[in-house]
């Protein structure tokens, strides 16, 4: 491939990483600890960047994911949908070494792909009447109030994929997919890391979850952790 078509295929982590600087807005993919990129996130730390904002359902849990980086002091806020137990995210919220904006599941998705599609804004009734509502604009359609909500863009996304062609068409693996596609196109530069690469043609088009058209760099990593959260299981018959 050649010209703009051109092999996205970087052969580490650091090259893949190399466009990171201080201060930047990072949409991570994942939910809870299903679908993270585990060697793209250590590797944030290691390029040793700081200030950062970062877009994620619930910044990690259990001191894996981004909790690694809530430890290692590199993120100034988080944007999220879900604290539950991740112990430390409430404790640096609670002493105010970092900001904590939540948002509603549904309403951040939207705000992704809504930067993806070129909307700016939206109106949603989510968050009326409650603390979502604070400072932002309403307006009543027939006869219902709803609230206006930003599309919400990232400088960078990190995203996880379990099968990557050589120019970025990508397919995720089940539940893992959840918030990696809209993240994705929100981003000025997304960064994938995928467990199986393969060469173009091998995936059916009708099997592509996200064109390679947003895809920037891809980094080949098969081996992971993939650590659940909480294991559990029925007592067989």
């Amino acid at each position: 491939m050649t010209g703009r078509h051109a092999d996205k295929v970087v052969a580490s982590v650091a090259e893949a990483l190399a466009p990171l600087r201080d201060g930047m807005t990072i949409l991570v993919g994942g939910f809870g600890l299903s679908g993270n990129p585990e060697a793209l996130i250590r590797g944030v730390i290691e390029r040793g960047v700081r200030d950062l904002t970062i877009v994620s359902n619930n910044a990690g849990n259990l001191g894996k994911g981004l909790a690694l980086w809530l430890k290692a002091g590199i993120v100034r806020k988080v944007i999220c949908s879900y604290i539950g137990n991740n112990d430390d995210l409430h404790t640096r919220m609670a002493s105010g070494e970092i900001a904590v904006e939540i948002t509603p599941q549904g309403t951040l998705a939207e705000r992704m792909r809504a930067a993806g599609a070129g909307i700016p804004a939206f109106y949603t009734p989510t968050g009326v009447g409650t603390e979502v509502e604070r400072g932002k604009p309403t307006q009543e359609f027939d006869g219902r109030r709803y609230l206006l909500e930003r599309a919400l863009h990232g400088d960078v996304a990190l995203v996880r994929a379990h099968k990557a062609d050589r120019f970025g068409n990508l397919r995720f693996w089940r539940t893992a997919r959840n918030f990696n596609p809209v993240m994705a196109t929100a981003a000025k530069l997304t960064l994938v890391e995928c467990d199986h690469l393969v060469e173009l043609g091998a995936i059916d088009p009708d099997d592509v979850h996200l064109s390679g058209i947003h895809v920037h760099r891809i980094v080949h990593v098969p081996e992971h952790e993939n650590a659940f959260e909480y294991r559990t299981v029925r007592k067989r018959p």
